[in-house]
């Protein structure tokens, strides 16, 4: 092409950006994509979803061979001992063989790997380590980075952020988690099977904000019977390095007394925020919103011609399978086919034990909107599979239209929750009713029966309570 390098460059290769660029390219686009890290796959890969999984199951491991969990089903261990620094190198390796795949696909489908920062110099041409690239649609899908706590300096070493998280050489005595959200959470209950003490502080007066009030209950109580300590209503006011330790400083959040909680390490895990700071978008004249996210319409596209902003750098839940999806529809988009993400149709998954899945709209949701509602709640206590598996914690929950029966909203709390969630979703797709998901037959003795018996439940006939 004459008057440009390529059709389209995308500034990021998390799961939105690679899957971007990989779509694009498999239709007919000249792509590349731009990434400084020296691997490619975004925070998701190298330093979020996958090594967190990865430490998440083998400290699960861990904590069944340890805490007799095994022995009631006859399986006896001798004397348990843990080698973080293979459990480390598990994680490492798993990392490297995913973020080696998306460097395989990307040869595979013609993609350029751009390596470097990328700024704008105009509406569709960008500098990359001091190298000139223009194309005639760029997308930017920067992602995300941790929320920074105001007066707390975080080291990696005593306060630490998710990353340092997933990194610690050592099993901390006393963990102190700031904000008790889904990282938080997750990477919390990492120390706590591996043997730490773990605090967890939020401000606001349940953890797991924006999911189902009856979720998060549960859930408070489930992680309260695993030895979490949970603070809520309690805001931190200082975090201060004390030798090899630090000091947090809390008090009510309402106002009051304060106090303070030594522990070894301090994770701040409070949000994250969009990375557009360096990209020189006023150059391009794209501007951001109060949050510092680009605005997009339903196509993905900026008000400029030719940009076009998928991920975590948009408005919506900061998750890789929503910006895997919005990649997939930037693409098609560009090459003038129709790409469409459903909003309302996006799960999400906290990745604990038990887990803790949702999709759709929450019971306050709905009472806040007026819309009529019916209820259907299964719990896992009369599962067979789930009662032999002596795997009991948690229940479904079905919300469906009082007057169309319409699946409006599943949320669950499981071992299974984060795959069986997928089931919820798919119906939600195709705009099932709650009478649609009872009559589903489904395979037994499995966890899923009970999403059928919360289904059969909205109308108030569930067979097994």
């Amino acid at each position: 092409m004459a008057d440009t390098d390529f059709d389209v460059i995308v500034i990021g290769s998390g799961p939105g950006g690679y899957v971007a660029a990989i779509k694009a390219a498999q239709l007919g686009l000249k792509t590349a994509c731009v990434e400084s890290r020296e691997t490619l796959g975004g925070t998701c890969l190298n330093v979020g979803c996958i090594p967190s999984k990865a430490l998440l199951h083998a400290s699960e491991l861990f904590a069944e061979a340890t805490n007799g969990a095994l022995a009631k089903f006859g399986v006896k261990v001798g004397q348990v001992g843990l080698d973080l620094d293979t459990m480390h190198a598990e994680k490492a390796k798993a990392v490297k063989e995913l973020t080696g795949g998306i460097a395989f696909l990307f040869k595979k489908n013609k993609v350029e790997w751009l390596k470097g920062r990328a700024a704008f110099t105009g509406q569709n041409s960008i500098d990359v380590a001091g190298k000139a690239y223009t194309a005639k649609n760029i997308v930017v899908a920067t992602g995300s980075s941790v929320t920074p706590l105001p007066g707390v300096d975080i080291d990696n070493e005593v306060v630490i952020d998710s990353t340092g998280a997933l990194a610690l050489p050592q099993v901390p005595k006393h963990l102190v988690v700031i904000g008790g959200g889904v990282i938080g959470l997750e990477l919390g209950s990492v120390w706590k099977r591996l043997g730490a003490k773990v605090t967890v502080v939020e401000y606001l007066d349940q953890i797991l904000p924006g999911m189902d009030k009856e979720i998060r209950a549960d859930a408070t109580k489930i992680f309260k019977k695993q030895g979490f300590e949970i603070r809520t209503s309690t805001k931190v006011t200082k975090v201060e390095r004390n030798g090899a330790g630090a000091v947090v400083t809390v008090e009510p959040a309402a106002g009051g007394a304060a106090e303070t909680i030594e522990a070894d390490v301090v994770l701040v895990s409070i949000g994250r925020r969009p990375n557009t700071d360096g990209l020189a978008l006023e150059r391009a004249g794209v501007q951001v919103n109060n949050r510092g996210m680009i605005e997009v319409d339903h196509s993905f596209a900026t008000k400029v011609p030719g940009i076009w902003a998928i991920g975590d750098v948009t408005p919506g839940p900061m998750l890789a399978h929503k910006a895997e999806d919005e990649g997939i529809a930037v693409a098609e988009n560009i090459a003038g086919q129709t790409g469409i993400v459903n909003h309302d149709v996006i799960p999400a998954v906290v990745y604990t034990h038990p887990e803790i899945a949702s999709v759709g709209k929450t019971q306050e949701e709905l009472e806040a909107q007026g819309i009529a509602f019916k209820v259907g709640k299964f719990p896992f206590m009369a599962n067979s599979r789930a009662k032999t598996n002596r795997d009991t914690d948690g229940f479904v929950k079905v919300i469906a239209d009082a007057k169309t029966d319409r699946v409006l909203g599943v949320h669950i709390i499981s071992s299974l929750a984060g795959t069986m969630i997928a089931q919820a979703a798919q119906a939600m797709e195709f705009g099932a009713t709650s009478e649609d998901i009872a009559y589903t037959c489904h395979a037994h003795p499995t966890h899923s029966e009970a999403m059928k018996e919360a289904a059969m439940a909205v109308t108030g006939l569930p067979i097994h309570i």
